[in-house]
């Protein structure tokens, strides 16, 4: 059978952009390698298949959201062996440039295009069709991209050479990492000082101090509920060492990042490395003085 597009890795952020695929009317089939996650997209209407790369032949364009750069390496070694010739491969991870560029240019032997297209939002944001795609590459492999992009996104941002989506993927994460932890800090003092945290919320989101991460996240923070997680805080940590990496290669300055980065890793040893990264909170409710 064939579909209109394929998605491999149906994690928190891969099973959203899937879902509203199908929701908005296109054929799709997945992979992941979890049991549950192939069951959650059948049950939405899609296709699915046990392997990776199989599901490659089946559509004109394959989507991968994946964990770590071994993964990518597998799945692209997977793509050479299945993928047809002129697929196009849309790599939304938040992965370092440099394996993104091995991978890009093993699939080019094999007559496939490797997109650079990292996801500004979180899951929830991609099952709202609220995403920012930051593509970069092959112009007109991403134009040809464009309809399965507005299935879970808001604005499709080309941003040039391919690699230039991650770069600009680091310097969004910065601020969301800044932005996530100043909420949190807000907060905490808020309900400190007597003042009713969802008044707070709702005060803030209002007026010149809020922020998308603020908006986003604070209703967890505001109820202290982390679960479902939107990014788990031990994939956060990765994207953490990826923007210390690029700052530190580029020669920038990030003093506010290094604070921010230094909070995060606290909670290393606290047992919620599965909770969503606004679990932060929890750091300054430690550091809070009675």
């Amino acid at each position: 059978m064939q579909y209109d597009a394929a998605v491999i890795g149906l994690g928190i952020m891969g099973s959203a952009m899937a879902g509203s695929m199908v929701a908005s009317g296109l054929s799709v089939v997945g992979y992941d390698p979890v049991d549950d996650a192939r069951s959650r997209l059948a049950a939405l209407g899609g296709g699915v298949d046990m392997r990776a790369g199989p599901i490659a032949s089946q559509a004109p364009i394959v989507i991968t959201s994946l964990p770590t750069p071994q993964a990518l390496r597998a799945v692209t070694h997977d793509l050479c062996h299945h993928a047809k010739s002129g697929c196009i491969i849309v790599e939304c991870s938040t992965l370092a440039i440099e394996d993104k560029t091995a991978c890009r240019d093993v699939l080019a032997a094999h007559d496939m295009i490797l997109l650079d297209c990292p996801l500004s939002g979180t899951g929830m944001q991609a099952a709202a069709r609220d995403l920012v795609v930051l593509a970069s590459g092959n112009s007109e492999a991403v134009k040809a991209c464009q309809p399965v992009f507005d299935c879970f996104s808001r604005e499709t941002h080309f941003v040039g050479a391919f690699g230039n989506g991650m770069k600009m993927k680091l310097i969004a994460n910065l601020l969301v990492a800044i932005h996530n932890t100043s909420a949190a800090e807000a907060l905490a003092l808020a309900e400190k000082a007597g003042l009713d945290p969802q008044q707070t919320f709702d005060v803030i989101s209002a007026g010149a101090g809020t922020s998308r991460m603020f908006e986003v996240r604070g209703p967890m923070m505001v109820q202290q509920k982390y679960l479902p997680a939107t990014m788990k805080l031990d994939v956060w940590r990765k994207d953490l060492d990826l923007i210390a990496q690029f700052a530190d290669e580029n020669g920038g300055a990030t003093p506010l990042f290094d604070v921010t980065a230094s909070l995060y890793n606290q909670t290393n040893t606290m047992g919620i490395g599965g909770e969503d990264t606004a679990a932060i909170r929890k750091i300054f409710d430690l550091l809070s003085v009675d």
